[in-house]
């Protein structure tokens, strides 16, 4: 019998659990599923006769320790910050870990102590990263297996809300980390502020106060035009893929039309400010709020003057939206010392949370260009949508905890005997992963031109 040991059993783990308890009597594992909150944890096992939980403290040293004794593979599904720990831990009793995460600069640094250990620590093996590792590195190994030069490779991903369940004016509803999408493009993975994109062979910037009025149009056929608005850091993709001869180089994050056009309101107004406190924001009203950030003005009401600096007339479109939000009605906010960006999160979560029979959805696409062995220009789009069942099997669940799951059977049974620190971006892991990920309808649509 083999042993996993599931650490963080959150909304995204949904779908991993269902699926090594689906597994788990054909592959004679025994799960134990660690959290903070064991009645969070007894809820997603259900009575399974193959699986248990437990009660977990990250900071109980002993108590990590011992569980991590029991495991033959150790999955971890906390934030990325609390991985470390459980890493060292793992290499300590030479024990394989798997994670979602990105990889961080002291998790790269334990790879030659992994390979001594004979241990693999897999990560950013979730959505994104992730699928997006592995379809993208199939198709970029079939271009250059096929004598094919890469030109341009652009990405771009979004968990949004299924079109059935779109029914708000700004066509967004959280369906991952809420604070993350308020502080999307200034911290995080996403920090420093500045995107570095490549195009025509150039390295471009985009600062933070332009990033969300320089976009993308993406078009998926079935569910049409989205907009994208640029990561971070989409240069250090061309070594991690192989791709360091390439022209055009872009990763972005999807929303629907119109998002961005908005949300650039509240990023020029200074809402998305974590660092700073509202004074006295228990017992502010949003109207005073707004009006705080804006520069001093004679007369007409707070919206009139909010439409006056953000250049819209009060009923434009992304008036209407910033109205439908609430933020011009006199109700005080309620939050003590509370930040900007705390206080917009606290709205956000009550207007844009998913109702209880709505349905999210994760759109990824790849534009691969390349030059063929006569050198004529072609074009791969490689498409994948995916729409949530409810509130619990989500699409983000899926995309998160299937690639994850399926790659802790396929170390366990040996089909993955790759030792060190590593993400999915080799053979190895990215085929076998795509293929059992096409039996629960994760699969890409090709359109070659």
């Amino acid at each position: 019998m083999k042993n996993i040991l599931l650490i963080g059993a959150g909304r995204s783990a949904s779908t991993l659990i269902k699926y090594l308890l689906d597994n788990s009597s054909a592959e004679n594992w025994k799960i134990t599923v660690a959290d903070i909150s064991v009645e969070l944890a007894k809820q997603k096992i259900g009575n399974h006769p193959n699986a248990n939980a437990i009660a977990f403290d990250m900071n109980n040293e002993t108590q990590r320790a011992g569980e991590i004794a029991k495991a033959d593979i150790v999955i971890s599904m906390l934030p990325a910050t609390l991985h470390l720990p459980v890493a060292k831990e793992c290499l300590k009793q030479k024990k394989n870990l798997a994670t979602a995460s990105y990889v961080s600069k002291q998790m790269r640094e334990l790879d030659a102590e992994a390979k001594k250990a004979g241990v693999i620590l897999l990560n950013e093996i979730g959505l994104d990263p992730g699928i997006d590792h592995l379809s993208a590195m199939k198709v970029i190994d079939e271009i250059k297996a096929n004598g094919g030069k890469m030109v341009t490779f652009k990405s771009y991903c979004g968990g949004l809300v299924a079109p059935e369940s779109n029914d708000n004016p700004w066509g967004y509803k959280f369906t991952w980390s809420p604070r993350a999408v308020v502080l999307a493009g200034q911290t995080g993975e996403s920090a420093g502020g500045t995107a570095q994109y490549l195009e025509n062979g150039k390295i471009k910037y985009i600062p933070y106060p332009r990033l969300f009025t320089t976009t993308d149009t993406v078009l998926v056929d079935g569910y049409g035009k989205f907009e994208a608005y640029a990561n971070r850091d989409s240069l250090s993709y061309k070594e991690l893929y192989g791709l360091q001869e390439v022209k055009n180089m872009l990763r972005g994050t999807l929303r629907m039309h119109g998002y961005c056009k908005a949300w650039n309101s509240f990023v020029q107004l200074g809402m998305t400010d974590d660092n700073c406190k509202v004074s006295d924001s228990e017992n502010t009203t949003w109207p005073s709020l707004i009006e705080s950030f804006l520069p001093a003005s004679k007369g007409g009401s707070v919206k009139k003057k909010l439409a006056k600096f953000l250049h819209e007339k009060e009923n434009s479109t992304v008036m209407k939206k910033l109205e439908w939000l609430g933020i011009f009605k006199n109700q005080k906010i309620g939050l003590k010392d509370a930040s900007p960006a705390g206080i917009l999160l606290d709205l956000l979560m009550r207007k844009w949370s998913l109702k209880p029979n709505d349905k999210d959805m994760v759109v990824m696409q790849h534009l691969f260009e390349f030059k063929d062995k006569k050198s004529k220009l072609k074009k791969i789009t490689s498409s994948l949508v995916v729409i949530g069942d409810d509130q619990v099997n989500t699409a983000m669940s899926k995309t998160v905890g299937l690639p994850l799951a399926i790659a802790t059977k396929l170390i366990l049974n040996g089909k993955i005997n790759l030792k060190g620190v590593l993400v999915p971006t080799v053979k190895e892991i990215y085929n076998s992963v795509l293929a059992e990920l096409e039996n629960f309808g994760i699969k890409f649509i090709e359109k070659h031109n």
